[in-house]
């Protein structure tokens, strides 16, 4: 089972991937450092190291839907 707390959800605008909300800094709109294809291999079972640009708070993405990303660690629950 998917533990919830480890999920963020994204959107995808063209070939750019954004947070609604930093899951760290709550800053809005966060636009996060990889494209289209990068969500696309890790969907296909790669990991990505993921450094938010406007904390630069790190996680490791170890998989992906089409609504949210799934770190490493939890993600909810932090404040």
């Amino acid at each position: 089972m998917i533990p919830f707390q480890n999920t963020w959800p994204y959107e995808q605008i063209q070939q750019d991937i954004y947070v609604h909300e930093c899951p760290f800094c709550n800053a809005s709109n966060v636009l996060l450092p990889f494209k289209k294809k990068d969500l696309l291999e890790i969907i296909e079972g790669a990991k990505k190291l993921l450094v938010f640009n406007c904390c630069h708070n790190k996680i490791t993405i170890v998989d992906a839907d089409q609504d949210y990303l799934l770190s490493n660690q939890p993600l909810r629950n932090r404040r």
